[in-house]
């Protein structure tokens, strides 16, 4: 896991009690802020598992592809 992906994570949790904590006190503007939090932390999640996928396939990348000799070319 990244840091990405873990401050989404961190980001979704706080947006989600935010958003709960607006509900219980009755403010519309702070449960909004809260969903705006959560959405905001759920993309940053996803991105972050992005890069990881991005990284991972390169890295396989290389090693499949480790014998080429490019001094030929």
């Amino acid at each position: 896991m990244n840091r990405d992906r873990a401050e989404g994570f961190c980001k979704q949790f706080s947006g989600t009690m935010r958003e709960w904590w607006g509900e219980f006190t009755d403010d519309p503007l702070v449960a909004a802020a809260g969903r705006h939090d959560r959405i905001a932390g759920r993309i940053q999640e996803r991105n972050g598992s992005y890069k990881e996928e991005a990284a991972l396939q390169l890295k396989e990348f290389l090693h499949r592809n480790r014998n080429w000799d490019l001094s030929k070319r």
